[in-house]
């Protein structure tokens, strides 16, 4: 039979997501792509250290110990030769990468459609623009984000931000529109009625199965961190509840700043549509920004 990722929760992102090529990509935007390429065959030999997004994807990797559960690729502006340096370095930290795409500076995103990607990682805001629109839950990467915790090597920790990421940017709307009162208001109206579904809400599901899985001795948790407060709290809490998918954290902050309360939670990472959330967030967690909703139109 053909080869298949069905059943499994894909992850594609870029190598500057994965690994730490800040030096090498300097040399790249510098406008020569030959000299990029020759300094990566030079270290091919030289493990690049982790990225951002290294702690969770060794984390979800290791949900496959006894079953195919997670799928991770690369899905890179990289050249070919230069993807080698990628799979070498992947290597010498035992993930267990097995493909990639290499596009040659050329924007990779439509590769995230046969690949029925459930999350793509990028540091390049043009290619997540493009992965968002084609529905697939997609983020820009901070780089000089803080790396992950290693306090929990047996969970998997994601927070993830509520209107325009989990949820639409329907009551966003509202409060850009009106102001914090017409949002609490409009939110106390609706409270029973579900919110409609962000972009990020086939991740949400897709780890919500994930969660199911007991053989491999790894555990998920998950944390909504979201600026609104009381009374708006209880649509966000309903809606979920409705999708019949679990939070194992609700921090309900009424507009303060994320960053320290992300820091006690050490998730592997953190999801947010507002830059502001993600400068917070970024010298304590590793951070990305969700370019979707009206904050980012």
């Amino acid at each position: 039979m053909p080869a298949s990722l069905d059943n499994r929760l894909v992850v594609a992102l870029s190598s500057r997501a994965l690994f730490d090529f800040e030096e090498e990509n300097r040399v790249f935007e510098a406008g020569d792509d030959r000299a990029y390429m020759r300094l990566q065959l030079e270290r091919l030999e030289v493990p690049a250290k982790p990225g951002v997004a290294f702690s969770l994807v060794r984390k979800l990797l290791a949900f496959n110990a006894e079953t195919p559960q997670v799928e991770v690729v690369i899905l890179s502006r990289n050249d070919p030769a230069s993807g080698l340096r990628v799979f070498r370095s992947a290597q010498h930290y035992g993930l267990p990468i097995e493909r990639g795409v290499f596009t040659r500076g050329e924007s990779p995103w439509r590769y995230l459609r046969p690949l029925k990607a459930h999350l793509f990682l990028s540091t390049n805001e043009p290619d997540v623009r493009e992965a968002l629109a084609a529905g697939v839950p997609a983020a820009r990467v901070y780089p000089h984000s803080a790396r992950a915790s290693e306090a929990h090597p047996q969970e998997v920790r994601i927070a993830f931000d509520g209107d325009a990421v989990l949820f639409s940017d329907e009551a966003e709307r509202v409060f850009q529109a009106a102001g914090l009162q017409a949002f609490q208001q409009h939110e106390t109206r609706q409270a029973l009625t579900p919110l409609p579904p962000g972009p990020f809400k086939p991740l949400l599901d897709a780890l919500h199965r994930l969660r199911g899985d007991a053989n491999s001795g790894m555990r998920l948790r998950t944390a909504l961190v979201t600026a609104r407060s009381a009374p708006a709290h209880e649509r966000a809490i309903r809606t979920l509840m409705g999708w019949e998918v679990e939070v194992d954290q609700a921090l309900f902050l009424g507009g303060l700043p994320k960053g320290e309360f992300l820091r006690e939670f050490e998730p592997d990472f953190f999801f947010d549509d507002q830059t502001g959330h993600c400068d917070s967030a970024a010298p304590h967690v590793p951070a990305g920004h969700v370019a979707a909703g009206v904050s980012n139109a």
